[in-house]
């Protein structure tokens, strides 16, 4: 998706483990023995603990690979059900909710963690306090800044959470949270081992938590080559069943076409991200199936409100006037998109149909530039993602496209970019003045968007990259949050929508269909609305 600083990133960067194997020997073995599957994605991880993370390639690398949660989403949908949690409760008053937690779970056994015990309630405790807890022996570690738990305001939500038995927890809420089920089956709530945290802590290494990863997921972690690739092995003890694959290799491979070339020459068999220039090839290819579907996501521009003059909502909304959208549906895009004019994509409900379009009219745009005091415009900077996402396949081009607009209402923005970890390190302190960025959702809920990206708390949170805090907002969306008819919900984040289009923290751009390719030979995939790869239970059948 679209979303970490201190020691311990800079050493993740560092880490290379064992002796690597050259991209000819590892694809030669793959060739002999097909129960290995290379997946090619589009980035590196910013870390393997995704309570710290917030982008595809950490979550594809780490959550959906190492890690399970209490709940989980059915495969290809946002239903919820059973993870490590078999069953869970909720109290009268919506405030209490209490799970049981599944028994014969069993921890990864690495090269440095071998677990005396299975999974139980003292791993819950230890994964949220360290989110909850600044004084929590980890709450600082490798930087302490848990961007999801923050933004959606879990930290003033949860009042406590309570082990009643090995087996048992219990959440506590300061208020009812319709979403908060959902909220735990999403990739930050996953749950970590407290044992190997003692450990590390009596080793006083406690950064390695978040470096060389121990989870009960489908993989565990073998090794990491900075920006090369990551090597997982199969968790035999796994409590869903043994993975068809006995071993699984991300060839982190940030070009898209190098990707898509891969996949033909039969050096990975799944992709993440495919341009949508080489659709058409691909298509075309015997070998490689392209599979789609309606983008959960939302591609946007969000303008700093801290930085001058974009305080003012009229040079914002100037902005939004100047860019000809409609022109890089058909650049970036190819067609595989629909204008964005709100916050949320159109499949989701609550969506409003009723707020007006943003057409280009740059008359109008130099108009209200002069009425806010810069008739002569002024100079910024623009800043543009490395990698490719599926809201936004080639932000470079985009920014290209941009700057020219922008220049004929007399605003000259310098083009920036940044290695895709710090470009979001340095976005989440509020660094830029506009940044081109994106989301896709993590649960189907119309507050994963409303309330992640745009409310007071996620200006702290680091989520809202336009550092706009609007109380009248925030109020709609806390009372829609707490509210458990859809109906009145729905009401609500309504009228959230018409704020954030007349104030105009960001200029939307796009919401677009999301693509995967891969060999006609890979069995078991199903494409995630959350833009997240599961690939527990996909095998390559060679011939």
């Amino acid at each position: 998706m679209s979303r970490i600083q201190g020691l311990g990133w800079k050493s993740l960067q560092l880490v290379v483990v064992g002796v690597s194997l050259s991209w000819g020997s590892l694809f030669s073995a793959h060739a002999a023995a097909p129960q290995t599957l290379v997946y090619c994605s589009e980035g590196s991880p910013r870390t393997f603990n995704p309570q710290m993370g917030s982008d595809g390639p950490t979550f594809n690398a780490s959550a959906r690979t190492i890690y399970n949660r209490l709940l989980d989403f059915k495969k290809g949908g946002t239903e919820l059900q059973p993870s490590l949690a078999e069953s869970w409760t909720v109290s009268k008053d919506k405030k209490q909710v209490t799970f049981k937690l599944r028994r014969g779970v069993k921890f990864h056994e690495t090269s440095f963690f071998k677990p005396t015990r299975e999974f139980n309630a003292d791993d819950v405790i230890f994964t949220f306090h360290r989110m909850m807890k600044k004084e929590h022996p980890y709450h600082k570690v490798n930087g302490g800044v848990y961007e999801y738990f923050t933004s959606m305001e879990m930290d003033k939500l949860v009042v406590s959470l309570e082990k009643l038995d090995t087996q048992t927890v219990k959440f506590v809420l300061s208020r009812p949270e319709t979403p908060f089920l959902a909220n735990l089956a999403m990739d930050f709530a996953s749950i970590l081992s407290a044992e190997y945290g003692e450990k590390l802590l009596a080793a006083k290494t406690p950064e390695k938590m978040d470096l060389e990863p121990v989870g009960t997921g489908p993989f565990k972690f073998v090794r990491y080559e900075k920006d090369s690739q990551i090597r997982y092995e199969s968790h035999a003890g796994y409590f869903e069943g043994v993975n068809p694959v006995a071993k699984l290799v991300f060839a982190i491979t940030v070009d898209p076409n190098v990707r898509s070339q891969k996949l033909k020459r039969g050096e990975c068999q799944l992709i993440a991200e495919p341009s949508v220039l080489d659709l058409e090839s691909l298509r075309k290819t015997p070998s490689v199936k392209v599979v789609e579907r309606e983008g959960l996501n939302i591609g946007y521009l969000a303008v700093n409100v801290e930085k001058k003059p974009f305080g003012d909502r009229r040079v914002r909304e100037a902005l939004a006037l100047a860019v000809n959208r409609k022109s890089y549906l058909d650049a970036i895009y190819q067609g595989q998109a629909v204008l964005a004019k709100n916050p949320i994509p159109p499949t989701m409900w609550s969506y409003h149909q009723g707020t007006r379009e943003l057409n280009q009219d740059v008359n109008a745009a130099k108009k209200l530039l002069a009425e806010a005091g810069y008739s002569q415009g002024f100079e910024t900077t623009l800043w543009y993602m490395p990698v490719s996402r599926p809201y936004n396949p080639n932000a470079k081009k985009m920014a290209e496209m941009m700057q020219a607009d922008l220049a004929a209402i007399g605003v000259k923005a310098k083009l920036v970019s940044y290695e895709w970890g710090t470009y979001l390190d340095k976005a989440r302190k509020g660094e830029h003045d506009l940044l081109l960025i994106g989301w896709t959702g993590d649960n189907g809920d119309p507050d994963n968007f409303l309330g992640t990206l745009l409310s007071c708390a996620a200006v702290k949170g680091g989520a809202n990259f336009a550092r706009w805090c609007n109380k009248e907002f925030d109020k709609l969306v806390i009372e829609a949050r707490q509210t458990p008819d859809q109906k009145r919900r729905s009401e609500l984040y309504q009228k959230a929508q018409e704020i954030v289009v007349r104030e105009r923290p960001w200029v939307p751009l796009a919401h677009a269909k999301a693509f995967r390719a891969m060999d006609v030979r890979l069995k078991g995939y199903v494409q995630s609305p959350f833009g997240i790869d599961s690939l527990y239970g996909v095998e390559f059948v060679a011939k």
